[in-house]
C-alpha cells in the first residue's frame, strides 16, 4: 500500500509560480500528477518514471516541471506562469507505467489533492 501526501497548493495571480509537493511512503514506476477543475473530468499533467524519463500534457509543456527526490520519496511539482485555467484539485498518483501525454497507468494510489486556484 502506497501513502500519498500532498501539499503546497494556493491562490495566486496569474502569471505567478508554485511548488507542489507529494510526500510518498515509497515510490512506484511511474509516479504522476494529475488534476481535476470544477465539472470536467481528471486529467494527467505531468509523470516521472524512477530511472527519470518524463512526460507532460500539451496544455502544462514549457510551464510545469515534474521531478522527484529518491533519498526523501518527494515528488514535486513546479508549476510556472499559471493561468486561470489551471484552477484545479491537483493530485498525486502512483502507478505503474507512464504514458505519453503524461499519465501514469495502472494507479495503485492517490493522494488526498491540494487545491491550486488562479485569479486574473
Amino acid at each position: 500500500q502506497v501513502q500519498l501526501v500532498e501539499s503546497g497548493g494556493g491562490s495566486v495571480q496569474a502569471g505567478g509560480s508554485l511548488r507542489l509537493s507529494c510526500s510518498a511512503s515509497r515510490f512506484t514506476y511511474c509516479m504522476g500528477w494529475f488534476r481535476q477543475a470544477p465539472g470536467k473530468e481528471r486529467e494527467g499533467v505531468a509523470g516521472i518514471t524512477n530511472d527519470g524519463a518524463t512526460s507532460y500534457a500539451d496544455s502544462v509543456k514549457g510551464r510545469f516541471t515534474i521531478s522527484q527526490d529518491n533519498a526523501e520519496n518527494t515528488l514535486y511539482l513546479q508549476i510556472d506562469t499559471l493561468k486561470p485555467e489551471d484552477t484545479a484539485m491537483y493530485y498525486c498518483a502512483a502507478g505503474l507505467f507512464l504514458n505519453t501525454g503524461g499519465r501514469c497507468a495502472n494507479l495503485r494510489a492517490w493522494g488526498q489533492g491540494t487545491q491550486i486556484t488562479v485569479s486574473s
